[in-house]
Order: structure tokens, then C-alpha cells, then sequence
């Protein structure tokens, strides 16, 4: 399953910049609003080192990382959900997203233009989750009767569907920005979110400022970047990387904090196959069983599955070597009702009948 990450914000908070610095996909990045004037779209490897040290170890021709899309639409404003500005236009382009990331600036820079006049966190999230809850409930003043409709037909799913559905919009009508989904409706009020915070990089490592931002958006996750400095290190190689990271005392870069953030807040997890032909990571939900988890490969694999031999990653890199794992009794032949655990190093033992 390929993750996918709608970024949304105001216009002028450095969605753009973030976006090339996050994919280096050449998004447009402009110092006016609606410089974004088509959703962009990139698609990433998500970091994760185990596969440097599996491909070696196996000798793989190849590692395929896990992926990441990102979807940045155009800048939001006030009145973007009756048609102000672009931002409305392009919302359903996010519909689909699995979480929403939602940038906030943070930082002071006369050069940069704010649509409110100056930054204000805490007003600046209230007014991009009011019009996405504006579009929400337009969505479903038009959708509502139609099921209803439905229901008194007899449709026992619309039943229930115009139950979810007349819940969320009174709730939403009530001044709630964050609801409980509608079957068959991608309502954006109703995804996960999280916020990424472009600070100035002065700063990034500010505790007191950190928790300040943190505690706007409890009980949402966040991650702190300075986007500038993110486009500075788009094109550096890792241990160049890991230098000017460690010079801002920083461990993580914005892409791999935002992953993490990512699979966190929508309960994912990663298990690994590695061998001579390639080494590869595959995202999976959390408490998925050894069957579902090889359907991520190929659903014929999830038809067909007999059993799984697994190690964990942690033991087979201490100890070197399949042969190693074996000898001391930890590698394990699991069956249907076995649940993966993150990094789970796994071979498929499966069957396909024509």
C-alpha cells in the first residue's frame, strides 16, 4: 500500500518549498498567493536504513523502499470553501489522501507576504479547518437527502450511511472540526491530521517554542521544519546530510520526521524480504496477520498461503546471517493467525491452485 499525504495550508507558508525539498518533483515556488495553480504530485521512497544494511548483507541487486505520495494543493484562504482564491478548487484532489498534512508558518519574514497581514498559528489553523469543514458541509447538504432518500427505500447500508452522514453535519454545523467518517464520503474533516510547523531556524530546537506550537494542536501530532533549510538539503548526499543536521542540532530531517508522523497517526508499519534479486520494505497497518500481509505483495500469495518464515531484523543483523538465526533457534515458521510486527524479515510459503 503506497501512503498517501495531502499537505494543505495557507497560501505563503512554505507548502511549495517543502513540497520540491520533500520530493525534489520542481513544484513552482513563488513569493505570491496561488503560486501552486495544479495539485502536485510526488511519489518518494520512505527512509528507512534497515535496507542499506539487508542489501549488503544479501548482496541485493536492488532495495525498493516503501512510497510515499504527497498531493500539495494551491494555497488556502479565507472564503476558500465559497470559491475565494484556488484553494477550493483543487480540494478534491486531497479527498482521496489518506491523512492530511497540514503546514502552518510559524516563522517572521517581511519579505514573504502573509495572506492575514502576519502570522498567527493559532488563527491561521483555525481558518484552513473552518473551510475544510465549510466544503464538508456543502458536500453533505447535497449528498444527505440523496441517501436519505435511499433509506426509506428500504436500503438498509443508506440507513445507516444517512445516520453517519446527519451526525456529521450537525456536528460540523456545531463548530466541530474533526468528525467521525461517512461511509462512501471522503470527507476531509473526518481524515487523521497531523501539522508541520515551518519555524525560523533559530528556533527549530526551542523547547519552550516547541511545546507553545505542540500544545495548539493536542492531541494531533506535529514535526518542526524550516523549510529553507530543507531545500538546502534536497540534493545533499547522506552523510553531508547528516552533517548540516547535526550542525543545527537536528537528528531527522522533515521527510523522515513527516513519515514517521505519517504511520504513527494512521497506524502503520513496515516488514522487510530481502534476498540476491532485491531488499524491500512493505507498508502494512499495524495488527495485520502474516496472510494480509503477503497480499500486500500479491493478493495470490494472501489466496494461497500456507505459512511465513520469519526473524526479526534486529536479530539477524546481531547475529549475521539466516544460517546464524536458525542455528539459534530464532527463526520462526509462523501460520494464518500470526500478526507482523514492524521490521519482520519474511519469506511467503504460499500455494496458487489455477
Amino acid at each position: 500500500m503506497s501512503l498517501q499525504i495531502g499537505i494543505v495550508g495557507l497560501a505563503n507558508v512554505g507548502k511549495s518549498t517543502l513540497f520540491n525539498a520533500l520530493t525534489n518533483a520542481g513544484a513552482l515556488a513563488a513569493n505570491y498567493p496561488f503560486a501552486t495553480i495544479e495539485p502536485n504530485t510526488g511519489i518518494v521512497g520512505v527512509p528507512d536504513k534497515r535496507l542499506d544494511v539487508l542489501a549488503k548483507m544479501y548482496e541485493s541487486d536492488k532495495k525498493v523502499p516503501a512510497t510515499v505520495e504527497f498531493v500539495d494543493i494551491a494555497g488556502l484562504i479565507a472564503g476558500a470553501s465559497k470559491g475565494e482564491g484556488l484553494g477550493n478548487k483543487f480540494l478534491a484532489n486531497i479527498r482521496e489522501c489518506k491523512v492530511i498534512c497540514h503546514v502552518v508558518r510559524a516563522f517572521e519574514d517581511s519579505n514573504i507576504t502573509h495572506v492575514a497581514g502576519g502570522p498567527d498559528p493559532k488563527r491561521d489553523i483555525d481558518t484552513v479547518e473552518t473551510e475544510l469543514a465549510l466544503a464538508d458541509i456543502e458536500t453533505l447538504e447535497k449528498t444527505l437527502p440523496k441517501i436519505q432518500k435511499e433509506a426509506r427505500g428500504g436500503d438498509k447500508d443508506a440507513a445507516k450511511r444517512a445516520e453517519q452522514a446527519g451526525e456529521a453535519l450537525e456536528n460540523l454545523k456545531a463548530g466541530k472540526v474533526h468528525i467521525n467518517p461517512v461511509d462512501g464520503l471522503d470527507l476531509l474533516s473526518a481524515k487523521p491530521v497531523f501539522y508541520m510547523f515551518n519555524m525560523d531556524e533559530n528556533e527549530l530546537t526551542d523547547e519552550s517554542k516547541r511545546k507553545e506550537l505542540s500544545d495548539l494542536v493536542a492531541p494531533q501530532k506535529c514535526v518542526f521544519v524550516n523549510a529553507k533549510l530543507e531545500a538546502e538539503m534536497a540534493d545533499m548526499a547522506p552523510e553531508e546530510k547528516k552533517e548540516f543536521l547535526d550542525s543545527y542540532g537536528i537528528s531527522e530531517d522533515g521527510l523522515s520526521q513527516l513519515v514517521h508522523v505519517a504511520y504513527d497517526t494512521l497506524g502503520l508499519q513496515s516488514f522487510l524480504t530481502a534476498g540476491k534479486k532485491e531488499t524491500r520494505a512493505w507498508t502494512i497497518k499495524q495488527g495485520a496477520t502474516a496472510p494480509e500481509a503477503a497480499g500486500a505483495i500479491h493478493t495470490d500469495f494472501q489466496k494461497g498461503f500456507i505459512a511465513a518464515t520469519i526473524c526479526s531484523y534486529d536479530d539477524l543483523v546481531r547475529l549475521g546471517s539466516e544460517k546464524a538465526v536458525r542455528e539459534a533457534g530464532l527463526m520462526r515458521t509462523e501460520g494464518k493467525d500470526y500478526v507482523m510486527r514492524d521490521g519482520d524479515v519474511v519469506e511467503f510459503k504460499f500455494n496458487v491452485t489455477k
